[in-house]
C-alpha cells in the first residue's frame, strides 16, 4: 500500500479541524489512518481509538495541544514518519527536538492550506 496520513486527533464533528482534514486528504486520494478519543466514520475513515501500528506512515498530522501530544511521543516516533505537521493551536518546540534527534521533520503548517495550495 502507498504511503499514508495519520490524523492524531480525529473527529467525527463537522466543525473540528480534524474532520475537514481527514474529507480533503480523501478528496486528494491520500490514504489515511485516524485516531481520535472517540470511535468514527469521517469520509471513509474509519477512527481508533487506541494507537494502533500502522504500517508505511508518512506523514502524522497533528490536532492535539502540547500537554496531550506528550501520551503519544512514544507512539509518533515508533511509526517512523518522514514528518510531523503541527497544525495551528499544535505548535511544540520540545516535540520539535524529539523528533529532529530522530531524523523526523517537523513541519509547523495547516494541513488545510497544504492541501488546498497544492504543496501537501
Amino acid at each position: 500500500m502507498s504511503a499514508k496520513t495519520l490524523v492524531l486527533g480525529a473527529s467525527t464533528n463537522p466543525d473540528r479541524y480534524a474532520y475537514l482534514a481527514i474529507q480533503q486528504l480523501r478528496k486528494n486520494n491520500i490514504a489515511v489512518v485516524a485516531v481520535g478519543q472517540k470511535p468514527g466514520l469521517v469520509a471513509d475513515v474509519p477512527i481508533h481509538t487506541t494507537a494502533e501500528d500502522f504500517d508505511d506512515i508518512d506523514t502524522v498530522t497533528l490536532y492535539l495541544n502540547p500537554e496531550r501530544q506528550k501520551a503519544y511521543y512514544d507512539y509518533i516516533l515508533s511509526l517512523h514518519p518522514r514528518r510531523v505537521i503541527f497544525n495551528p493551536g499544535t505548535e511544540n518546540p520540545e516535540f520539535y527536538q524529539i523528533l529532529s534527534e530522530s531524523q523526523i521533520s517537523s513541519e509547523v503548517a495547516c494541513t488545510l492550506v497544504l492541501l488546498s495550495t497544492k504543496q501537501y
